[in-house]
């Protein structure tokens, strides 16, 4: 008998209106890859990444920041920064994303956040460690690092004593990371049994370049582990493809060695939504899996109309995290970008 879940998740309906959209200095600039956990209090808590004119310092690429709410629509801001950057750490001395938050144990969660120093320096998986969802203590060394960069960190629990990280693993040519071209970001995964050592699984989970629409690379993928053995596994990952042939494309501050003496850094998001609305897309995909290895694409779910059209999600939709609801049904939370370049936490339901 075939494996089914109570909601296939291949029908979203989007819901009206951003779910965060910056509105202090800390993040107005731009805000990005969401990850949302309930929170012990009954209702929901969504870590973003963001950019403000108020940030820790001048050179800083963007932080972790969180927002509550009570329905999982409305969402406050919190005050303050979650985790940021560190000009003394070199592999996080300018940018912090992409958060995932688990909890442990009673009173003890912990976040896997990719790290950014210089375009360089390969991107890693850090963690942090909380008890109150607030105030977060970065720990020691990386939990996932490779040659090339390793980011978008995705983690689950598997039932048996085990997580596992689904995360992005980038590939370029002969110029590697200071000079190169990324020749591919695919999704690998990797399990532990203790939350700080992990161990790769082998295989890739999503190659990239299987269409044009994934010819830049996948950013990040979400898993909706079954809730029985009735059901199957599902995964939403986000796919960016490249601009039309003959576009002049603005070099990303992320992927700039220099940025920081070009002043590019101190102005991240201008210089990076002026590369994002080049002619660039990002769409949402989904996958289904009957062993969360082994994975059947099954097409677009999210797709915006375009650089030309009206909607918060027009131009990208991506990075999303996805949390299941009480009635069996899933809400995801992705990053959106309108045909202006306006960036918010944006919401869809399964229908």
């Amino acid at each position: 008998m075939a494996k089914r879940s109570a909601q296939t998740p291949l029908r979203w309906l989007r819901e009206a209106g951003p779910r965060v959209a910056g509105s202090r200095d800390l993040d107005r600039s731009k805000v990005q890859a969401p990850g949302i956990v309930r929170d012990p209090s009954g209702g929901y808590r969504l870590f973003y990444t963001a950019i403000g004119s108020d940030r820790p310092f001048e050179a800083c690429q963007g932080s972790i920041f969180s927002a509550f709410s009570n329905d999982g629509l409305n969402f406050v801001p919190d005050d303050g920064i979650r985790v940021a950057p560190d000009p003394a750490v070199p592999d996080r001395s300018l940018r912090v994303l992409a958060p995932s938050v688990t909890q442990v144990e009673d009173r003890l969660w912990r976040m896997y956040f990719e790290s950014r120093g210089p375009a360089d320096r390969p991107t890693l998986i850090g963690s942090a460690r909380s008890t109150d969802l607030l105030e977060w203590e970065v720990e020691e060394g990386a939990r996932l690092a490779s040659a090339e960069g390793v980011g978008g960190p995705r983690y689950v629990s598997l039932g048996d004593g085990r997580g596992r990280l689904y995360y992005s693993e980038s590939h370029f040519d002969e110029g590697g990371l200071a000079d190169g071209q990324r020749m591919s970001q695919s999704i690998i995964s990797a399990v532990t049994t203790d939350g700080l050592h992990f161990e790769r699984e082998s295989g890739d989970r999503m190659q990239d370049r299987y269409s044009e629409q994934e010819d830049v690379g996948i950013t990040a993928a979400d898993v909706m582990v079954p809730a029985n053995e009735t059901e199957r596994w599902w995964m939403l990952y986000s796919a960016w493809q490249d601009v039309p042939a003959g576009t002049q494309k603005p070099l990303h501050p992320s992927n700039d060695p220099q940025a920081v003496d070009r002043g590019t850094s101190a102005d991240f998001a201008v210089a990076s939504i002026a590369s994002d609305m080049a002619g660039y897309r990002s769409r949402i995909f989904a996958a289904s899996s009957d062993d969360g290895l082994s994975w059947t694409r099954e097409g677009c779910v999210i797709e915006g109309e375009g650089h030309e059209q009206a909607g918060i999600d027009a131009v990208h939709a991506e990075d999303m995290s996805v949390i299941r609801l009480d009635d069996g049904g899933y809400r995801m939370y992705y990053a959106a970008c309108d045909r202006a370049g306006n960036w918010c936490i944006a919401s869809a339901k399964t229908g």
